[in-house]
């Protein structure tokens, strides 16, 4: 007995049911029902306690429902909590279903357009899903960031730490951020991950979850959500660049040296802007606010990080630029031995003579005249 799928990998056999096979198949459906659940859990009442605490926010530390006397009410702020974790849970399940659907009805039909090799398929969905997301979080952590005017007032990042409440979108954000993360994990058994490529994978998923993790459970969420969104404008454009790549080819046209320059361009303001604002936050701004301690491994982490992603941009680099440049060398050299083939074969035998040009036409015109006479 079997269920054909319909959200996720589909294919023709009806394997079955509790096998990997099947699981694999539908594991959109199977977690989109236990979604459900928590949904309908939340309308009923004796289970809405419950289902809330797993898809409510909580540790909410002021605001007032509109009433009467204030139609307006009064803004709900939030602070970092235990029950944070199990809304991470929720919205991981949440995220897990979004990338189904996104896999099914835009990667696929594109993979299946351009008829990709294993390798670019597997780049094209990595790529496909980050980019989605990076774009996500790059405007919702904009929005939250100039609604709460860290732009203008740069001082806000640091001022009355560790003092720090939330708005409601502002929360929402970093739970999402560490649920998309979270869910990453099993979406490397669910999309048939190759086993090499997992210890890559989940090292960034977890050095990215780590970062979320400790910004929001230090109260630097502030500083934090400028810092994950400059990273994500940085991702955002190098996955662009790389899917540009995958599906049109390694062109070396306009678009492609363009794509590059900003690539570049954007990866190197946004690794400088990311030191220059950790400086001033972590070394000065919160001088006296915060331990030293707390202080240092911070700003130590930030600047490891950024150095190491420099590192590994400048190595990625240097080595395209080599093997351009092999491929370089190489062509003049086939160019060279195809030429005197061509000559070989369109040379034609030309009688050469050592008179001028005007003795050379006077013979061919005696010539012409005694052929004419032979001919009468």
């Amino acid at each position: 007995m079997g269920v054909k799928p319909a959200i996720g990998r589909k294919s023709n056999k009806n394997p079955p049911i509790f096998s990997h096979e099947f699981v694999i198949q539908n594991h959109a459906d199977i977690v989109s029902c236990v979604v459900m659940v928590f949904l309908v859990g939340l309308m009923v009442q004796s289970t809405s306690p419950i289902a809330s605490l797993f898809i409510s926010l909580h540790h909410n530390v002021s605001g007032v429902e509109p009433t009467r006397e204030a139609p307006k009410g009064e803004q709900f702020l939030y602070e970092a909590g235990w029950k944070d974790a199990c809304a991470v849970f929720f919205y991981s399940l949440v995220c897990i279903v979004m990338h189904a659907i996104l896999q099914e009805y835009f990667l696929d039909k594109i993979s299946k357009k351009f008829h990709l090799s294993k390798s670019r398929l597997s780049a094209l969905n990595e790529s496909g899903q980050l980019v989605v997301f990076h774009l996500v979080t790059l405007f919702w952590g904009g929005d939250a960031i100039m609604r709460e005017g860290f732009i203008f007032n740069i001082s806000k990042l640091w001022d009355a730490y560790p003092d720090h409440p939330m708005s409601f979108l502002l929360k929402l954000w970093w739970i999402v951020q560490a649920a998309y993360w979270l869910h990453t994990i099993p979406e490397l058994y669910f999309q048939r991950i190759k086993k090499d490529e997992w210890a890559a994978r989940i090292r960034h998923a977890a050095a990215a979850f780590a970062f979320v993790a400790a910004a929001y459970g230090f109260k630097f969420q502030r500083v934090g959500v400028c810092l994950v969104v400059l990273h994500s404008l940085a991702e955002f454009v190098a996955h662009s660049y790389r899917l540009n790549n995958i599906l049109r080819g390694e062109r070396e046209d306009f678009l492609d040296k363009f794509l590059g320059l900003v690539n570049g361009s954007v990866f190197v303001v946004v690794r400088l802007c990311s030191l220059v604002l950790g400086v001033l936050t972590f070394y000065f701004g919160l001088a006296g606010a915060a331990p030293l301690l707390l202080r240092v491994a911070a700003l130590s982490v930030l600047v490891t990080f950024q150095v190491y992603l420099m590192y590994n941009f400048i190595s990625e680099t240097i080595k395209q630029r080599q093997e351009s440049r092999q491929l370089a060398q190489s062509r003049p050299k086939k160019e060279k031995k195809e030429k005197p083939k061509k000559e070989k074969v369109k040379k034609a035998p030309v009688e050469e003579s050592d008179l001028p040009e005007v003795d050379q036409n006077t013979n061919k015109t005696l010539r012409q005249r005694q052929a004419a006479v032979k001919a009468k």
